[in-house]
């Protein structure tokens, strides 16, 4: 009887175990896309880790600065030069519209703006046989200097083909 009720606890003990290893389940689910550009034009960053993940502007403390941002894209159109535009005039916002932070945007060194008519940013020589290009983001320090705070902005760029012959 004793022998009995040992192989029944443990038969037991086994099948709660075994219970207690599938409730110890993990499941990760996370996202995976590829942007596969056209060879006739593409304007896509040489990393693509950080383009849509939020970008942190250094700060330094020793001299109450804020840094700017430099990253790479690769550009390339097969038949004309490649322009550019801001879609919004970009700002860090604290939400108080006299703190706002202006940003300057820079693309291969050509200032853009948010205006209706785009800035030609690469040449149809350099765009012809693709170019590595960079994009600058700099802050503009406001008059009276930067205000405390937690700031937040966004910078939509739009990119085209230039016309033939445009």
């Amino acid at each position: 009887m004793i022998k009995q009720c040992t192989v029944a606890a443990l038969v037991a003990a086994t099948g709660l175990m075994s219970l207690w290893a599938v409730a110890a389940r993990e499941e990760h689910t996370f996202e995976v896309s590829v942007m596969v550009p056209t060879r006739a034009f593409y304007v896509v960053p040489a990393d693509p880790t950080w383009i849509h993940r939020q970008q942190i502007l250094p700060w330094n403390v020793a001299t109450s600065k804020l840094g700017s941002l430099r990253k790479y894209f690769d550009v390339r159109h097969d038949t004309s030069a490649i322009e550019a535009r801001l879609e919004l005039r970009p700002y860090l916002s604290n939400g108080r519209d006299a703190d706002n932070i202006a940003l300057s945007v820079r693309f291969n060194g050509v200032e853009l703006s948010h205006d209706l008519t785009p800035r030609q940013v690469v040449s149809a020589a350099d765009a012809a046989v693709g170019s590595r290009v960079l994009l600058e983001i700099e802050p503009q320090q406001p008059a009276g200097g930067y205000r405390p705070g937690d700031y937040y902005g966004s910078v939509l760029l739009l990119f085209n083909a230039r016309a033939p012959g445009g």
